[in-house]
């Protein structure tokens, strides 16, 4: 089983890219043959300062590579290090009817929230498409919100071997759904669009701060909760926290007598403890980036050596060898 997940270098790593496709990305690399990137090239359509795209990249590597990815088990690497990927897009771009990039729910929800629509932004699954397909790739972990662009590729791939013959794997998502969605300190999914955002790492004043400002309801500390699993603090707390606390937290908000600040205290705190090993690597890792450096062009060479002949498969089929 071969696995392909990228994750976007568009600003510091959070909960809900931990929780949503990091974590479980790091899991399946002891399950199949796994390539993850990161996705410098799809950044390009939100962000435009070439030193923040530095510094974000290898804010990506290190975050990753501090939470648990093992460059022995898997191949990491920077999409913009394999020039595969954007010529294979080219050429699923020759067939992929508008109609169905414009249908795209990403697409219309980052145009509704005042981005610029780009080509690249409406192009956006068509080189996702190209990431996945570049490698044969049969699982791609996503998040619920991605689940159509993997609709995409497949339809994009069978028009394609429909046309020229049979040449790409169709691939599968794989979708947590008990963590696919984090919500934000407002409440909505967690989002770097939306600023309500939890880092992984950071300065601990300003994180703490972050979490005492949870958007919460305004029933005072006596009052019982019965829609206490709905709390934003509890949903986070079950992800970040010892098995029960959680449910013992939620039990008091339902009983009366609980703040709400008790609560934000107490989510800090297992969360500052749930990535405390993250930070000591994180660091050890800061200190060593030519070794940081040499995971990534280490990776990249593997990639190649695999996307290659993938991409020659294509030019072949479509008659441009």
């Amino acid at each position: 089983m071969r696995i392909l997940s990228g994750i976007q270098p568009s600003g510091a790593l959070h909960l809900g890219n931990y929780f949503g496709m990091m974590r479980p990305a790091i899991e399946l690399q002891e399950q199949g043959e796994a390539f993850y990137f990161i996705a410098d090239y799809h950044s390009m359509t939100s962000v435009f300062d070439a030193e923040e795209r530095r510094q974000n990249t290898l804010d990506v590597a290190l975050d990753f590579l501090a939470c648990g990815l093992d460059p022995e088990r898997c191949v990491f690497f920077k999409q913009s290090d394999v020039p595969e990927h954007t010529e294979l897009a080219w050429l699923l771009t020759t067939l992929t009817p508008m109609g169905l990039l414009e249908r795209c729910v990403s697409y219309k929800d980052k145009v509704a929230r005042g981005l610029s629509p780009n080509h690249g932004l409406f192009a956006y699954p068509v080189l996702m498409a190209a990431d996945i397909l570049i490698y044969d790739s049969n699982v791609v972990p996503v998040g619920k919100d991605q689940k159509q662009h993997i609709e995409v590729t497949r339809d994009v791939a069978m028009k394609f071997n429909q046309l020229y013959g049979e040449c790409f794997v169709l691939p599968e998502p794989q979708i947590r759904g008990d963590v696919a969605v984090v919500p934000g300190t407002d409440g909505q999914k967690m989002s770097k669009s939306y600023d309500n955002t939890i880092n992984i790492f950071g300065d601990e004043k300003r994180l703490k701060k972050r979490i005492m400002s949870l958007v919460m309801d305004s029933r005072g500390m006596e009052e019982p909760k019965p829609d206490a699993d709905q709390n934003i603090a509890i949903q986070l707390l079950k992800l970040v926290a010892p098995e029960g606390v959680a449910q013992e937290c939620e039990d008091q908000l339902r009983a009366g007598g609980y703040g709400y600040g008790t609560l934000k205290k107490s989510l800090f705190e297992h969360y500052w403890e749930c990535f405390r090993e993250q930070r000591q690597k994180r660091s050890e890792l800061a200190a060593n980036l030519d070794y940081v450096d040499s995971i990534l062009a280490e990776g990249a060479d593997k990639a190649r050596a695999v996307a290659r002949p993938v991409l020659k498969r294509a030019r072949v089929a479509c008659g441009l060898e």
